[in-house]
């Protein structure tokens, strides 16, 4: 819903309810790519983003979903392969951690360390530490 967006302040956040578990309401920066597509969505309804012929979307795994990925030849993919992604490449890139953790609002490190072993070029720094004496 556009009430949970903050485009200024280049953030939004999704409700407890609206949470995989619904533990707790999180804020989400927002990156360039999400703000340029959000500003383009900007004013197609008055109260949700996402609609689909003036409808809101109400879930992800939809007929829709799979009929793109059969017409892209995309095979064994689910919606939350896309979280999985995102939170690889930030590992890949160099994100810390526990920027991670707050960035995905995962509850505790061991969930983000699923992603962790993708970016272990920041171990390179300390390779030579034992050498040292």
């Amino acid at each position: 819903m556009w009430s949970q967006v903050d485009l200024k302040r280049r953030t939004c956040w999704i409700f407890e309810d609206q949470a995989k578990k619904g533990k707790k309401t999180f804020l989400i920066p927002l990156n360039d790519d999400a703000i340029e597509i959000l500003t383009a969505l900007k004013g197609n309804h008055p109260e949700f983003v996402f609609t689909f012929r003036g409808k809101p979307v109400g879930q992800m795994t939809t007929k829709a979903w799979y009929k793109a990925l059969k017409k892209v030849g995309i095979k064994n993919f689910r919606w939350h392969d896309l979280r999985h992604t995102w939170a690889s490449w930030h590992v890949q890139n160099g994100t810390p951690i526990n920027v991670l953790q707050e960035l995905g609002a995962w509850e505790n490190v061991a969930m983000v360390r699923r992603y962790a072993h993708l970016g272990e070029s920041h171990l390179a720094e300390y390779a030579n530490n034992s050498c040292q004496l």
